[in-house]
């Protein structure tokens, strides 16, 4: 597994969102080692391994992240910024962040000291929690209305193969899916697999949209994160780190490759958990469903706690359970012939 947490920590460390794209440059050099790539958009990587039929099978994670964009830079040095993407707003006063201007720069989520706080303070606003960037007059030299913000953490090993760090939402699912890649472009495979690194989930599962479009496959499975155990949080919600794959179940996913993945698992002593959904996932999966003239789709997540914050946490073995599943779905050729 210290591959999977060495290409976890390089992809958690790079940056994607609005025109940066230093996380698909290094997710495209990562996953051409092993299949030939293209770009769909700026953003947007595309891989194919080719198979003994003419039938494909999509494989998904997004490759962009959470963030924040700049409109406001006043004469103090003090930024405002919003949201791209859903921000946990309760995380953020004394985050440390990267401002991305005309040069990188470290600022930091003010915090109002408790001694002069009445009461607890909260916030309804993102608007409200301005950013220091300790340049003063010069700030608007540097930072510019429109410029993107991002968490500045870097990932940290745990115990018990935890591991802690920002944009593991999806950074996590696009490391399994390269390990994928590699594992299969020295076997013979029945089907065709396209990998698909998309971007604009956050912001309403754009990419997958025109990616989707492109591929225009017989079935695809998106790989994602979803809730995992953590406190306040009821089981029926989440699953346990390190319990393995969640596969998804919904009245948008294909029941055929949700038993199919199922079946898998027990076959072959994969952990998994069944992850439950009374009707849309919320991920990439219900835009795939709907492609074109619609496709047959599936889920796989992993568990991950603290989710939209740059202490996102998951477990190396639930990476690894998936990374052997997909593999297993694949060389058994999906639901081709179910």
């Amino acid at each position: 597994m210290i591959d999977l947490k060495n290409k976890l920590f390089a992809l958690s460390t790079a940056d994607g969102i609005g025109n940066i794209a230093d996380a698909s440059n290094l997710a495209f050099d990562m996953l051409s080692k092993y299949c030939p790539c293209e770009k769909a958009d700026s953003l947007t990587v595309m891989g194919f391994l080719k198979g003994e039929s003419d039938y494909t099978l999509m494989l998904d994670a997004h490759i962009d992240q959470i963030g924040m964009v700049v409109t406001d830079v006043d004469d103090n040095g003090f930024l405002t910024v919003k949201n791209a993407g859903g921000i946990d707003i309760r995380s953020l006063p004394s985050r440390r962040v990267t401002v991305h201007g005309k040069e990188k720069i470290t600022a930091v989520f003010c915090s109002t000291p408790p001694h002069l706080a009445s009461g607890e303070k909260t916030y309804d606003n993102i608007t409200d929690i301005k950013l220091d960037t300790a340049l003063g007059k010069k700030a608007k030299d540097i930072v510019s209305v429109g410029d993107y913000v991002t968490f500045a953490n870097t990932p940290r090993e745990l115990i018990n193969y935890r591991v802690c760090g920002r944009s593991f939402d999806d950074r996590a699912a696009v490391a399994c899916l390269i390990t994928v890649a590699e594992q299969l472009s020295s076997k013979t495979l029945p089907i065709n697999v396209a990998f698909v690194l998309s971007d604009g989930e956050e912001l309403g599962l754009r990419g997958i949209r025109t990616a989707s479009f492109k591929v225009n496959p017989d079935e695809a499975v998106a790989v994602d994160v979803s809730f995992g155990d953590g406190i306040g949080i009821s089981s029926e919600e989440c699953s346990p780190l390190g319990s393995g794959a969640m596969i998804g179940f919904a009245p948008t996913l294909d029941s055929k490759i949700s038993k199919k993945l199922v079946s898998l698992c027990e076959k072959k002593n994969i952990p998994y958990t069944s992850e439950i959904m009374g009707s849309k996932t919320g991920t990439n999966a219900d835009m795939i469903s709907v492609n074109r003239e619609g496709v047959k789709t599936g889920l796989v997540s992993i568990p991950l706690r603290n989710m939209h914050t740059d202490v996102e946490i998951a477990d190396l073995k639930d990476l690894q359970s998936v990374c052997d599943l997909i593999c297993e779905y694949v060389l058994s050729g999906g639901v081709k012939d179910v």
